[in-house]
């Protein structure tokens, strides 16, 4: 199993230097992961590191708390695209979901999409925060939104992914639609299970390490 290639390697923690960057892109140059996941303020350098590559540049929007209003998740997607991010990864108004302001939230995600309409759109769900119904409403959501996957965390919440919730996110989203689990995936045991579970990308900081395993695991 070629897991790299299900990998976005990311690097989003606050105190991430210019060599952090410099290294993630090369590693995910040596290793072929889908793509590198880093915040906004590091697309432009990303870009000139991987330009003649094929990998791709994810950018986080709204993140980590999904709290910024419309406008501004939508400037920040298109500055990010504009810059060479083709995928965004953009969090959901958490708070206004659990207060049932369903319209609302719809609304925010249809902005952002309207503002990239050429990108890949992942909604951050933060499904450690959710009911089992409220994870449901948001997946349902995303996909009406015109969202092309879900997520299930940003890695900086009371949780990251489980089995349990990549399970439920692909059963509401059906076939067609991506589902990205993140947050906590830092083996492969753990990787392939979210990938038997139904994920289809993996947002991970221990990227180099799951490759490993798994390669040592085929020899």
């Amino acid at each position: 199993m070629n897991i790299a290639k299900y990998i976005d390697h990311t690097a989003l923690k606050p105190d991430v230097t210019v060599d952090q960057i410099i290294k993630l892109c090369e590693e995910a140059k040596q290793y072929g992961f889908a793509s590198v996941c880093v915040n906004p303020i590091w697309v432009g350098f990303c870009q000139s590191l991987i330009s003649n590559s094929s990998i791709k540049i994810c950018a986080v929007v709204g993140f980590p708390l999904g709290a910024n209003v419309p406008a501004i998740k939508a400037l920040e997607a298109r500055r990010a695209f504009e810059g060479g991010a083709s995928e965004i990864d953009m969090v959901m108004n958490i708070g206004l979901l659990k207060s049932g302001y369903l319209a609302i939230v719809a609304r925010d995600i249809s902005i952002v999409r309207r503002a990239v309409p050429q990108s890949i759109l992942k909604i951050i769900i933060e499904a450690c925060l959710l009911t089992r119904n409220e994870k449901i409403l948001a997946c349902e959501i995303a996909k009406n939104a015109g969202a092309d996957f879900v997520k299930t965390s940003t890695g900086f919440s009371t949780g990251g992914a489980t089995v349990e919730d990549v399970a439920l996110m692909r059963k509401t989203v059906g076939k067609k639609m991506g589902v990205k689990a993140a947050g906590g995936i830092k083996d492969f045991a753990t990787a392939k299970a979210m990938l038997d579970a139904g994920a289809n990308r993996l947002g991970c900081s221990a990227s180099i390490a799951i490759v490993k395993e798994a390669l040592s695991k085929t020899l």
